[in-house]
């Protein structure tokens, strides 16, 4: 609102600086012939009358001929050019033969210390300045040429009162004419800085929507992933457990064996069933509900020795930390599938956990003497395979860790994976 209304006030401005411009002269030309014709006994006879009455229809012309000029012209002659400098100067010329023939036309060479600055170039305002308080230090002295050493003395004073104040003005002008530039090119560098910073934050929502959708998109696919490896890791290692407790039944020699073979499947049913539930929910797995990590590890070692009949141990090194929820998930996850690996596949006679708390690490290292494979020989993971090894890898760098294989067909399998130590919020 108050730029708007400074707006307003300077267009008003300058409109009245305008009409001043264009009837200026006019009016300043009527008082020095009203004046003039008043103090006729100034002037020395009709010659002098037909020569004023000349140079003032002379004056009219030319004034005609510049405001056509000016209109035609964009800027309406607001900037120097050739044609605002020789009507500058004529007119000036015309002023100072009228004021030589009667001091009243002084009025008229006024004109000269209104729009020096815009039509005289450079340093010719200074000089046209000067010009003109030439002509009006003669009026106001009485008349040119100064007849005595008196009228010299105040043409000379006036002349210099006269030169340094519309010179000081002109300069001040000068001045304040720069900073109007200075500002309207700051304000045009302020529009185009806001152009551009609305640009800016046009494209800033932009990327800020494609990233919450890219967001929401990996928010779905981490779920899936999550959820498949947790399918995978409870479900699929419940059912294949219970598979293998159904054939020892279907080829037990008695039913006692039967009937323990069918109470470890019961059992692993039901573990499986709680732990697909407790995945759906993204709950800390059964065996941390109500252990720690170390005391979960143990018993699920032990649980698969007794299954699979290896002989396993679990070891802890180090002092034992009570760990974050999902770092300690993540650990029994890996734990539990290189067991499930080991049973399926290593044939092994001996198998071996350690937990290994290394101060602002924790290290989890799963060995067996099982027939061992080939690394680098394993195939793709396809829509049809298992999570296996990509999946431990998964879990581990999800919580900024790592996991590494070491192993070599007839020399056992050595699985590590290391994760940050991040202790329980509480």
């Amino acid at each position: 609102m108050q730029t708007g209304g400074m707006t307003t006030v300077d267009t008003q401005l300058d409109r009245r600086w305008e009409q001043l411009r264009t009837w200026g002269p006019y009016g300043l030309l009527g008082v020095g012939v009203v004046l003039s014709a008043v103090t006729v006994e100034l002037m020395d006879g009709p010659a002098e009358w037909y020569a004023s009455g000349a140079l003032v229809v002379a004056a009219i012309a030319l004034q005609l001929w510049w405001q056509r000029i000016r209109l035609s012209r964009t800027d309406h002659g607001r900037t120097p050019s050739r044609a605002g400098t020789a009507y500058y100067v004529v007119r000036w010329a015309i002023a100072f033969a009228l004021t030589w023939i009667n001091p009243f036309f002084g009025f008229y060479a006024a004109t000269g210390l209104m729009d020096a600055d815009e039509l005289l170039p450079g340093m010719w305002r200074r000089l046209g300045v000067f010009a003109a308080a030439i002509t009006l230090a003669g009026s106001q002295s009485g008349g040119l040429p100064p007849k005595s050493g008196v009228q010299w003395a105040a043409f000379l004073g006036l002349l210099g009162a006269n030169a340094g104040l519309h010179m000081m003005v002109a300069h001040l002008m000068e001045q304040e004419d720069e900073r109007s530039r200075a500002r309207a090119e700051t304000i045009a560098e302020l529009e185009r800085t806001n152009t551009a910073l609305q640009q800016a934050l046009d494209e800033n929502a932009a990327l800020h929507a494609q990233l919450l959708v890219q967001a929401r998109e990996a928010g779905v696919a981490d779920e899936r992933r999550r959820l498949a490896a947790e399918i995978h890791d409870t479900i699929a290692q419940g059912l294949t457990g219970i598979i293998a407790q159904l054939q020892v039944v279907a080829n037990a020699p008695d039913l006692p064996t039967a009937r323990t073979h069918l109470d470890r499947a019961s059992d692993l049913a039901r573990h499986s069933l709680g732990e697909a539930r407790r995945s759906v929910q993204n709950l800390a797995p059964v065996a941390l509900e109500h252990d720690g990590l170390p005391q979960a590890l143990k018993k699920t070692v032990a649980e698969w020795a007794e299954r699979t009949g290896v002989r396993a141990e679990f070891t802890t090194t180090g002092t034992a930390e009570h760990l974050h929820e999902e770092v300690s998930a993540t650990l029994l996850r890996i734990v539990q599938e290189a067991l499930s690996n080991a049973s399926r596949h290593a044939h092994a006679g001996r198998l071996g956990v350690t937990l290994s708390f290394m101060g602002d690490e924790v290290v989890l290292d799963v060995r067996d003497d099982g027939r061992g494979f080939n690394p680098l020989a394993l195939p793709s993971r396809n829509g049809h395979g298992g999570f296996g090894l990509d999946g431990m890898r998964a879990r581990a760098e999800r919580i900024a860790g790592s996991l590494t294989v070491e192993s070599e067909p007839g020399y056992g399998t050595a699985v590590s994976a290391r994760v940050p130590l991040v202790r329980h919020d509480g």
